[in-house]
């Protein structure tokens, strides 16, 4: 039990370590060179009607690096690996920030009476590819103008299979797409047994959803396979609106996965080729299955061994890593980590 217990904390650890590194810029990760000197992001979050100071609001560093995107494990949401939380004069101070770009994802602690945004240039967003592009400088505080949090919304709905029409219970429903940890508890909504579910906090505006259930495609909000072609729902300040969502069965996406030691919580990871987010997670035995979209593009992590995660072709990394079209008929992946 205690070796069991020691290797797997080695491996987490280890898978830790990687991820710190490819969240940085690539020219901190370029062997022999020296880490350059971190900097910081400041802004002060206000409410948008009154004007008054936000305490406990928090910020998320999410970066726009498609490869630092896909740096995200075990258990973990995809908004990296920096930020900071506002005080109670509503500054807010993300300190020691690796040198590149970012947009902010803010989140309030009273989502009653605020609502979640990405900061935009005029106001908040819910669509992360709309929000400001922060570049945070070595060694420098980037200064920013002041947060104006609106009142929040609700989003409800019904999940479904999209060839029988019945509920879907456990699908998970997000905003920000993590990976699911097979022991603990999902920590973000998900549907009942009846395949309800219900969202709040959202800022009223326009966000892309993503739905995943085990044995079915994951897909974004109007069934689209990208977050770029998600059809948005339009979340109104003080309502609640409705967004149901079918899930396909897709194209199994299967293989192998041959290791001399299999890790306790193996999972082959999917990831969109263009943007870096999550697109799908399969748990691992001999092998594994994954159901996507035809005509996704994506590229492929088996975090299955303790050792470093392999990407499919044995991949340096995300950029590197060898895309997986799609198509209708089944698609065969194996990894050989031995």
């Amino acid at each position: 039990m205690r070796r069991a217990l020691l290797r797997q904390l080695t491996a987490t650890v280890t898978v830790a370590l990687l991820v710190v590194q490819a969240a940085e810029p690539a020219a901190a990760r370029t062997p022999g060179s020296v880490s350059p000197t971190p900097g910081g992001v400041r802004t002060v979050v206000r409410d948008a009607a009154t004007g008054a100071p936000v305490s406990r609001a928090c910020a998320a560093l999410v970066p726009v690096d498609a490869a630092a995107l896909a740096a995200v494990t075990l258990g973990g949401d995809q908004l990296g690996r920096y930020g900071g939380c506002a005080d109670e004069q509503g500054v807010l101070v993300a300190a020691d920030v690796a040198p590149g770009t970012y947009r902010l994802l803010v989140r309030p602690y009273d989502t009653t009476a605020h609502g979640w945004q990405w900061v935009g240039r005029h106001g908040g967003t819910g669509d992360r590819e709309r929000a400001r592009k922060v570049r945070v400088r070595a060694g420098a505080v980037t200064t920013l103008s002041d947060v104006r949090l609106d009142p929040p919304g609700t989003v409800v709905g019904v999940v479904t299979d999209a060839a029988t029409g019945a509920p879907v219970p456990r699908a998970r429903v997000m905003v920000v797409p993590y990976v699911p940890h097979p022991k603990y508890d999902d920590h973000g909504p998900t549907t009942d047994e009846y395949g309800r579910y219900t969202i709040t906090g959202l800022g009223p505006y326009d966000w892309p959803v993503q739905f995943a259930a085990a044995g079915l495609a994951t897909v974004w909000s109007g069934g689209a396979g990208s977050r770029l072609s998600a059809r948005p729902v339009a979340v109104r300040a003080n309502q609640t609106v409705t967004l149901d969502q079918a899930l396909p069965a897709g194209t199994p996406l299967s293989g192998s996965v041959r290791v001399d030691e299999l890790l306790t919580y193996a999972q082959v990871i999917a990831f969109d080729a263009l943007t870096g987010d999550l697109a799908g997670v399969a748990d691992v035995g001999t092998g594994y299955t994954l159901r996507l979209l035809p005509g996704q593009r994506v590229k492929l992590r088996c975090d299955c061994a303790y050792a470093p995660p392999a990407w499919h072709r044995n991949a340096a990394g995300f950029d590197a890593a060898t895309p997986v079209r799609v198509r209708r008929t089944p698609v065969v992946v194996d990894f050989d980590l031995r």
